[in-house]
């Protein structure tokens, strides 16, 4: 086996037994992950709390004009995931050399995704918003945000495929630095341009948007030197130019396809959410926008665990290992159910201190505390199912993820959402139980799918 690939595995003759070294080896990949994730999440969140503080108002523009962005910001990370899944799977069968071609294929296709969003978003984004059935302000005062936010999609893409190349290679250490400097930049361009510092003018949800691409850049050149300073960046094949290899593309971008396709059912659902907050009305797409905010920054630990899952389970794929495979998905979905757990019992008695975190308004936060209190019942079955639906890809499963999506998000979550909280009068907690309602059905059927392929492995 060779060096990089030998210092990856868990080494399955330890004395404490191969299960505690694959728990070990999880939390190993996953801490940095989960950093990096989270500091994907803090650069919402820091958005968030600075325009919320500087106007509810703008809070509202600025969740309006990131509900349809999300879209494309997450269709792009899950078509992209075949970076990962091929880069670790290079690395299990002993081909480290291959992973520079993964690279190389995962850019070319990052840049024209991140193109083709940008030109989409920006074109068909604003028509949308005015005729989605929002009031005129709320649509008009999200315009410009969107444009800004279009803006960033290439970068953003780019920077994915890096950061995924280096994870499926385990060595995510470099992404979360990266990822955390750049919040650091979103934060100092946040604080001059929302509010309007040093005597230039009050921006809001537009300044917030302008810090996001700002930030992106960034973190994009600087994962680009970090590649490129490596030591073994010549044994991973970074600088040499593969020869076309049609099978390997098309495998990377199945397994993208499939994640893709998940995250855009997924997410399209939930930008929906936003939709029938906006039928509800301005405060209530305030409330929505802070209790996805939340969610979402909770949500990066699962994230990044399945990140963690994917390149444990793809490199036991890669060396045909199925004990291993499902060995490593099972550990990985005990500590995220106990993590979901623990945050749900930390949620639940503090949700009125996080909601003040957001804003001070009371009618805002009369909407807010009730659904984050709900918010805690569906953290444990949606933080499992993503786990599990990676784990599924990382195996070879790449649809069956993407129809359970599409039938718990598309087909369940919107019309339930709509009902709850229109028909039945639930308002914003409606939109939280079809949450709720929708991630225990997703997480049965993603975790009955793993246990039959554990008893077709046997």
């Amino acid at each position: 086996m060779p060096p990089l690939a030998a210092a990856s595995a868990p080494d399955p003759g330890k004395p404490h037994g191969v299960i505690v070294s694959d728990l070990i080896e999880l939390l190993r990949l996953a801490g940095p992950v989960v950093m990096s994730r989270l500091g994907i999440m803090v650069m919402g969140l820091t958005d968030a709390i600075v325009v919320g503080h500087y106007s509810a108002t703008q809070l509202g523009f600025h969740a309006m004009a990131w509900a349809p962005t999300s879209v494309f910001v997450t269709v792009t990370v899950g078509l992209l995931v075949g970076v990962q899944v091929m880069g670790s799977r290079a690395i299990g069968a002993g081909k480290p050399h291959e992973a520079g071609a993964v690279l190389r294929r995962g850019l070319s296709y990052a840049l024209w995704l991140g193109l083709a969003g940008t030109l989409l978003l920006a074109v068909l984004g604003p028509p949308l918003l005015h005729r989605a059935g929002l009031d005129k302000a709320l649509a008009d005062g999200a315009t410009v945000p969107l444009i800004v936010f279009s803006l960033s999609l290439t970068p953003y893409a780019l920077s994915v495929a890096l950061s995924f190349w280096l994870e499926g290679l385990a060595r995510p250490g470099a992404v979360t630095i990266a990822m955390w400097i750049a919040n650091l930049i979103n934060l100092a361009v946040n604080l001059v341009l929302v509010p309007g510092t040093f005597g230039l003018p009050a921006l809001g949800a537009t300044g917030a948007a302008w810090s996001t691409f700002v930030a992106r850049v960034a973190l994009t050149a600087m994962l680009v030197v970090i590649i490129l300073r490596r030591k073994d960046a010549r044994d991973l094949g970074v600088f040499d130019k593969p020869a076309r290899d049609r099978p390997a593309e098309i495998e990377q971008r199945r397994v993208g396809y499939g994640a893709g396709t998940s995250n855009f059912f997924e997410v399209s659902a939930f930008a929906g959410m936003s939709l029938v907050a906006g039928w509800l009305g301005g405060y209530s797409v305030a409330a929505w926008a802070v209790v996805l905010n939340v969610v979402a920054v909770i949500f990066m630990v699962p994230l990044g665990l399945s990140t963690a899952t994917a390149v444990q389970v793809g490199r036991a794929y890669g060396a045909r290992d199925l004990p291993g495979m499902s060995r490593a998905g099972w550990i990985a979905f005990g500590v995220t159910a106990v993590f979901a757990l623990l945050v749900s019992g930390l949620l639940y008695p503090l949700r009125h201190l996080v909601a003040a975190a957001y804003t001070t308004d009371p009618a805002a936060l009369a909407l807010i505390g009730p659904a984050l209190a709900l918010s805690c019942l569906f953290l444990l079955p949606d933080a499992v199912q993503v786990v599990c639906a990676q784990a599924l890809r990382a195996r070879g499963e790449v649809w069956i993820p993407t129809a359970t999506h599409m039938v718990a998000y598309a087909l369940i979550m919107g019309p339930l959402a709509w009902w709850l909280a229109l028909p039945m009068k639930l308002g914003v907690n409606g939109i939280v139980w079809s949450v709720i309602i929708t991630s225990f059905i997703a997480a049965g059927l993603l975790l009955g799918r793993y246990r039959m392929l554990d008893v077709r492995d046997r």
